[in-house]
């Protein structure tokens, strides 16, 4: 809708030179200008009608930045010099200019020595995704280097990518690093964005989390980031937010989308072009049935898969990638990602709800798409804190959520099992807080979830009882060996390997300091070398991480079915025992030779066998050993209740009292006779 766009060059003084873009080819104004360099800073403005009725928003007093930015410089000022409507009166156009409010697009170097970096491509099967963020994992870290704290560079510094390495993860999922901007509302707090949901430019790697700070070298140092951690076999996965932007509703900023073309960029009530769809809750849903829109999308995840050479991406409310549109076209989104020859090759994780009653939609991605399966968080926590009937659901979610995905011919990977993640409690805090303390986000406490299925193990908050204590820790090891034995792919919350607490904030959204950084001063040991063992015990064992469903049937070679349920007197669960309300207990068999798989050479997989033994009674409870595999050679690899190092109270195969709120496992060598 635009008339005439003008590029704006600014030199180092900050002096404007204005050019008009001479041609239009297909609405897009276009022109070449010789002797621009990486370093350069420009913006453009854009002319055209002023019909915010009519969802039209043009105003060349707003200095814009390019919606194909690689790089942006600045950031947005808390001034309503960058709102494009006079204050109080929205119908009239302001006519201030809003480029000493403006961050600037930056031209880029793109060349980068990659040397043998290669996607490593590793099969979701094996993964083990560890979600953290770019600032927080490394801003108090003793063993960095103060001016590399949390950047780009400080998670590419070596105890940083020593820890990822030691732990055993082999992918990282990284909150929002597209730039992005803080609120007005927020600044006016004294807080800003911290997770970062809230995009302004979707090729540019976030400007302040350069450790440099000069012009477009956040790209090198994103780059480098990334060729760091390929060399240790870490792969990278964005979490990316194309459903919405941070210029808001349509009172907010106007920063880039809105000044371009509104009605292009934002889906709109087609009654009252006036007003925004919003499917997001920020106040404006990125408008994915037009073209230019669904090509912006496209480009971008093709430039950060091959220049930026990352390994996938986590779709931020991604139901709202997939509405239906007026025109009768369903998914055309998820359409183009299928058909594509660089995206369909990479992970896609989808978080499969949006802000609205009618966006939940797990189970029903695609079968390229994993997604994010808040049923197996809300399986898990629910039986870890004893409530009843959740023993038959504890079993679906450990197994890998069969009865979400198995009908649509999807495999277990199509399950991201996670217990925590950025939004909500950490492990820590799920074990000490029954309800949210987020009184520093400064909004009464209307923020955050109020059905943390969390319990305090007996008292709210910090505590030096011991009895407690203990309980929290039995807790908290009981529900990460529960994440790293489940068939599916396991997401480990950054920190919670530590000890890492919010204080009991369960929206950290806004908290860019203490209460979301890394403590490392005061990791948790003891939780550390238990995960980094969860995790090696994963890794080396295909049987906990199955590319395909059990069946529950004999295994060729063996006379026992490759999964099997029992009750503590060692009997098979039966259909009434699954329904009895008051068991928390049970144990799993899983058949180390019943996996229906190969290995790369063609031979079949075999594992050695396990029996799994769940306690989610307060007290210890006895387990009688099945009388069909009474007569096997067991041995305990791990008990949740011990954490490592101390000695396995099992007297004998044939019985073992385990621990409340815990997790005993046993193992039966390959070598051994069935």
């Amino acid at each position: 809708h635009a008339e005439r766009v003008e590029l704006c060059l600014f030199d180092d003084l900050g002096f404007e030179t204005r050019l008009r873009l001479p041609d239009v080819t297909g609405f897009v104004h276009h022109g070449y200008v010789p002797e621009v360099h990486p370093g350069h800073r420009y913006g453009y403005r854009v002319h055209g009608p002023w019909a915010p009725g009519d969802g039209l928003f043009h105003n060349p007093d707003k200095l814009l930045l390019d919606p194909y930015s690689k790089a942006i410089e600045g950031t947005v000022q808390p001034s309503t010099v960058v709102l494009p409507y006079q204050v109080g009166r929205p119908d009239l156009r302001d006519d201030r200019d809003s480029a000493p409010g403006m961050p600037r697009s930056i031209v880029v170097d793109e060349s980068f020595d990659w040397g043998n970096d290669k996607p490593a491509r590793r099969p979701l099967y094996e993964s083990i995704i560890y979600e953290t963020h770019i600032k927080g994992i490394s801003e108090l870290h003793p063993d960095v280097s103060p001016e590399l704290r949390g950047t780009y560079a400080g998670m590419a510094s070596q105890p940083v990518i020593d820890h990822l390495v030691e732990l055993g993860v082999t992918a990282v999922e990284l909150l929002p690093v597209h730039h992005f901007v803080t609120e007005y509302s927020l600044a006016e707090e004294g807080l800003s964005n911290y997770w970062g949901y809230s995009t302004i430019g979707f090729f540019a790697p976030h400007g302040p989390y350069s450790a440099s700070g000069s012009r477009g070298e956040q790209v090198r140092e994103f780059k480098s980031l990334v060729k760091a951690l390929h060399e240790v076999g870490i792969e990278v996965i964005l979490d990316v937010v194309y459903n919405h932007t941070g210029e808001g509703g349509p009172l907010g900023p106007s920063l880039s989308f809105r000044g371009v073309d509104n009605r292009t960029y934002y889906r709109l009530d087609p009654s009252d072009e006036g007003r925004y769809i919003d499917f997001t809750g920020t106040g404006n849903t990125l408008n994915v049935g037009h073209t230019q829109v669904l090509k912006l999308i496209m480009d971008s995840l093709r430039y950060w898969v091959q220049e930026m050479h990352v390994d996938g991406f986590r779709f931020d409310l991604a139901p709202a990638l997939t509405r239906d549109y007026p025109d009768g076209k369903k998914s055309v989104f998820l359409d183009l990602v299928h058909q594509d020859p660089i995206i369909s090759r990479v992970k896609l994780i989808a978080e499969p709800w949006d802000a609205t009653s009618g966006g939940y939609r797990l189970g029903h991605f695609p079968t390229l798409w994993s997604e994010w399966n808040d049923k197996y968080r809300d399986g898990v926590r629910d039986y870890w804190r004893g409530n009843e009937w959740t023993l038959a659901d504890f079993a679906w979610r450990f197994t890998g959520s069969s009865d979400l995905y198995g009908f649509a011919g999807r495999r277990p990977v199509a399950s991201i099992n996670f217990v925590t993640s950025h939004d909500g409690f950490t492990l820590h805090d799920l074990v000490s807080y029954d309800v949210k303390h987020n009184q520093a986000n400064g909004e009464d406490e209307r923020d955050g979830d109020n059905n943390n299925r969390s319990w305090n193990s007996g008292v709210e908050g910090p505590t030096k009882d011991l009895d407690i204590v203990s309980v929290r820790k039995r807790r908290a090891r009981a529900m990460l060996t529960t994440l790293m034995l489940s068939q599916g792919v396991p997401m480990l919350a950054g920190g919670d390997e530590i000890g890492r607490t919010q204080r009991g904030n369960n929206n950290t959204y806004c908290q860019d300091n203490e209460i979301s950084w890394y403590d490392w001063a005061n990791a948790d040991a003891e939780m550390l070398a238990y995960a980094r063992e969860l995790i090696r015990i994963r890794r080396e064992h295909p049987v906990f991480r199955r590319r395909r469903w059990f069946e529950g049937r004999s295994v060729t070679g063996s006379d026992r079915d490759d999964i099997a349920w029992y009750n503590t007197d060692g009997a098979l669960m039966s259909d009434t025992a699954w329904r009895r309300g008051y068991a928390k207990s049970l144990a799993i068999y899983l058949n180390g030779r019943g996996i229906p798989t190969t290995d790369e050479y063609g031979s079949r997989v075999i594992d050695d066998s396990f029996l799994v033994l769940f306690n989610a009674h307060s007290e210890p409870v006895h387990f009688t050993m099945p009388d069909d595999l009474a007569a096997l050679e067991w041995e305990i690899m791990l008990y949740s209740a011990m954490g490592l190092g101390a000695p396995l109270p099992v007297e004998a195969p044939e019985k073992a009292d385990v621990e409340g709120w815990s997790v005993v496992l046993l193992r039966k060598r390959n070598g051994n006779t069935e």
